[in-house]
């Protein structure tokens, strides 16, 4: 005869194998429903920032706010009672996420207009490359956390130089320009030559003397390289990193198989040693 004890592992399976799961209807359902709120919740709080749109429907999108509040603040309470290890799923990426995305609500009773920060919803749609067994771009994220991770010793090097170079050159724009056109400060010129070196170009401040043109052309010239270099570095840590992930057709000789890494001494079905690479 079922115990109580029994009904609530039954009811926690049941609810963890929707909430948590996509291999059910009832699953896959729950996560299309969960996204497709989501979306509405952020629309809501980007349209309650038009001045317009929130004098003429602003207790709406409030009421709604809070019933998409609601709604997910139970959707995570359901999570920590359904899940596993509750303390592993609030730790994790989705459930720290899952509480921010509730909290400044709740906070904007104190806080007036924190509740703009619930835009951080946004990051719950990752879960649609779950839902719809997206893997294949999970994977290609990380080749792509791989290459920035090898690369990083390189522009960290980069930035300190440019860093460094934007420091010199501002204090030399200060030095040639000077208060009379708009140079105040050595920080005002470092702003300076980050604008023009990135060529942004706001035009807030701007040149007048002949020296100090000439130093402004170098530095947009220089500007294109500059950019240049990190996209560089960090391509050619991605093509390094799908060399070694994607698999190579080579022949073994012990079994036949012909689908190794690119990294591959041995055959990853019978042992064998392979041939080297070409």
């Amino acid at each position: 005869m079922p115990t109580s004890t029994d009904a609530r592992r039954g009811w926690r399976q049941t609810v963890r194998e929707v909430i948590f799961g996509t291999e059910t209807p009832a699953g896959k359902a729950f996560d299309i429903a969960l996204l497709v709120a989501i979306i509405l919740s952020v629309v809501a709080v980007c349209l309650e920032s038009v001045k317009g749109i929130k004098a003429d429907y602003g207790d709406i999108l409030l009421r709604a706010e809070w019933v998409f509040t609601i709604l997910f603040t139970a959707e995570y309470l359901l999570r920590l009672a359904t899940a596993r290890r509750p303390a592993r799923y609030a730790r994790s990426f989705f459930g720290v996420v899952d509480l921010l995305s509730i909290l400044p609500t709740y906070i904007s009773v104190l806080v007036p207009g924190a509740q703009s920060l619930i835009i951080i919803r946004v990051l719950r749609l990752v879960r649609v490359f779950r839902v719809f067994k997206l893997a294949r771009f999970v994977g290609e994220s990380e080749v792509l956390v791989e290459a920035m991770h090898a690369s990083r010793e390189k522009i960290i090097v980069f930035l300190v130089g440019v860093t460094s170079l934007t420091v010199v050159v501002g204090s030399l724009m200060y030095l040639i320009e000077g208060e009379e056109s708009g140079f105040t400060s050595i920080p005002q010129g470092i702003y300076w030559a980050i604008v023009t070196m990135t060529t942004v170009g706001y035009g807030s401040i701007e040149p007048a003397t002949a020296p100090g043109r000439i130093l402004a052309s170098i530095v947009m010239i220089m500007g294109y390289g500059i950019i240049a270099v990190p996209t560089g570095i960090v391509t050619a840590e991605l093509t390094r990193a799908r060399m070694f992930r994607e698999p190579r057709t080579v022949h073994c000789s012990g079994c036949g198989e012909d689908t190794h890494l690119n990294d591959a001494n041995y055959c990853r079905r019978c042992g064998a040693k392979l041939p080297p690479l070409a």
